[in-house]
């Protein structure tokens, strides 16, 4: 009873979220719609990260994070490859100065490392979906990367909890077994393949790459959110938020797509 009430708030957030990325996806002028989604969902997600690892009695330069973060999203509006390496030198430069002049000296360090982990973990890897969405044919790219890993989710969640027996990472992540993850596979190469079809979505890609592609966004989808599993399991919390119902927090929402837009975005620019 307690799955299909989750089920249902699942489902009814999915009915106003989906639309709404859809949109901004699409409609990326006059105004940069996307970026602005990215960036106030980026910053949500980082705020979440770093009230989780607060707990661990090192807390992080939660401010200083939130700003990187942003900075690190809208990258890729300006000169991405000479911003790229300054960011980084002024994220972890300025941090250092900022802990000198911070009362708090216990756990310094530690706070720090946690600082420079979320902005690189939210902010660098979702500046990827912006740069993508920047490319020829990038709106249609965002929606390859997004709803293959959509499919990919979808797939191993239903199937996993009707055929999964084998646990793929207990340790890690209980409910998730080996049948929902080739389940996963199969859901993002499917939607990778649609992809090939002669729609207003369609990307020039032959059936054996949209397979690859497919592919590579279902493991690094699924290894993206069993990294927020772990992380989750090593705060003690369940989930990251409790903004989004049926769907925890903003961070438990971006796990899986963290990792595949820079997979996309590398893929498109190497093979394409």
């Amino acid at each position: 009873m307690i799955h299909n009430y989750m089920l249902k708030k699942r489902v009814i957030t999915g009915l106003w979220g989906i639309p709404l990325l859809i949109a901004a996806v699409w409609f990326d002028q006059p105004l940069p719609w996307f970026t602005l989604l990215v960036a106030i969902w980026g910053l949500l997600a980082v705020f979440e990260f770093y009230k989780m690892v607060a707990g661990a009695k090192a807390p992080p330069l939660t401010y200083f994070g939130l700003i990187w973060t942003l900075l690190f999203i809208l990258s890729p509006h300006f000169n991405y490859d000479f911003l790229i390496p300054l960011l980084l030198t002024s994220a972890v430069v300025l941090s250092l100065i900022w802990l000198l002049l911070r009362p708090q000296k216990e756990g310094a360090f530690i706070g720090w490392v946690w600082t420079i982990a979320g902005i690189l973990y939210v902010g660098w890897l979702l500046s990827y979906f912006v740069a993508l969405r920047g490319l020829d044919d990038g709106r249609n790219w965002v929606f390859l990367a997004l709803f293959a890993t959509f499919g990919s989710d979808t797939a191993a969640f239903f199937i996993g909890r009707a055929l999964g027996r084998h646990h793929l990472a207990p340790g890690i992540s209980p409910g998730k077994t080996w049948e929902g993850a080739i389940a996963g596979i199969l859901g993002a190469i499917i939607v990778s393949l649609l992809f090939t079809l002669p729609t207003p979505l369609s990307l020039p890609l032959g059936y054996g790459q949209a397979i690859l592609l497919g592919l590579l966004i279902s493991i690094f989808g699924q290894l993206g959110d069993l990294v927020e599993s772990l992380l989750k399991r090593n705060m003690g919390v369940k989930d990251s938020g409790r903004l989004l119902p049926g769907h925890g927090g903003f961070l438990d929402r971006i796990d899986s797509v963290v990792f595949t837009g820079a997979v996309v975005y590398y893929y498109v620019i190497w093979a394409i």
